[in-house]
């Protein structure tokens, strides 16, 4: 039986996998509260029956409205639009567990900050979720080029990828928060596959019924490109480390999404069906 739940937080509620996390709990019939640093895009953007709070994890202050009543809350390791480290772990726990949450779920990826040392001696019972490489990348890195001129420049034709849905994400983490059962674990999140990149641009193409051509760059014409599009200098080499020389874990497929929701995890034809009107002109 589902446990009553009373007010589940979610913050990142605009980004790609919050708005997620707060659709599949409303639609479970949960009731959300939304924080967030921008209350009209979140009115706009996140569906009806939603609480929106304005507030902000970089100030912990901010939080108390959001924090009020909520039993379970879905958390960022990062801030602002940059996806700087958070510093307020501390704050935001002590105040966390002053309020009555219970349950805490982490969307992370990068090394533990203050926010997973902080939830290590909370007793909050806290899960990290770190999902590889998001399907909804490709939109972003590849919508412009693809939808101007049919073409997709990436270096390392040949890294594998095993890409994961937004929704497969935001749907462990709802599973979690809703039921628990996964205090003090830490999932690597992936696809049910992994691709290649020139695997990915014939999926893609197949889907938006069109052939789009892949030129496979240079590592230093790929820099040249990451700096003209405004990517910092340590993005760059950020991007240089993990692309061409992807971690094990990046490529290798798990089966923690279908064993936590009860469903096999989408595909990367799934989701290129799905946006496909968005790489066309």
């Amino acid at each position: 039986m589902r446990e009553n739940i009373m007010t589940i937080l979610v913050t990142g509620a605009t980004g790609t996998v919050g708005s997620q996390v707060a659709g599949q709990l409303v639609e479970a019939g949960h009731r959300v509260r939304a924080l967030t640093r921008d209350p009209a895009r979140a009115k706009a953007e996140l569906p009806a029956g939603v609480e929106i709070v304005a507030g902000d994890l970089a100030v912990p202050d901010s939080l108390t409205p959001a924090l009020d009543g909520v039993t379970a809350i879905h958390l960022i390791n990062f801030a602002g639009d940059h996806y700087q480290p958070l510093t307020s772990g501390k704050e935001i726990v002590e105040s966390a567990v002053k309020f009555g949450a219970r349950r805490v779920t982490v969307l992370g990826g990068r090394a533990d900050g203050s926010l997973e040392q902080a939830l290590a001696g909370s007793g909050l019972e806290w899960t990290l979720l770190n999902p590889v490489e998001f399907m909804a990348n490709t939109l972003k890195w590849w919508g412009p080029s693809v939808r101007a001129e049919d073409v997709v420049r990436e270096p390392y034709g040949d890294r594998l990828s095993a890409m994961i849905h937004e929704a497969d994400i935001a749907a462990v983490a709802a599973t979690i928060l809703a039921g628990g059962g996964h205090g003090g674990k830490t999932y690597t999140l992936t696809g049910p596959e992994a691709l290649t990149i020139a695997q990915k641009v014939r999926v893609l193409g197949d889907a938006i019924g069109r052939e789009i051509a892949f030129v496979e760059l240079t590592e230093a014409q790929a820099k040249e490109k990451w700096r003209s599009e405004g990517m910092s200098e340590e993005l760059v080499e950020f991007l240089v480390s993990a692309l061409g020389d992807t971690p094990e874990e990046g490529y290798t497929v798990l089966p923690t999404v279908e064993q936590i929701t009860g469903r096999p995890a989408r595909t990367f034809a799934q989701w290129a069906t799905e946006h496909a009107a968005a790489f066309r002109p």
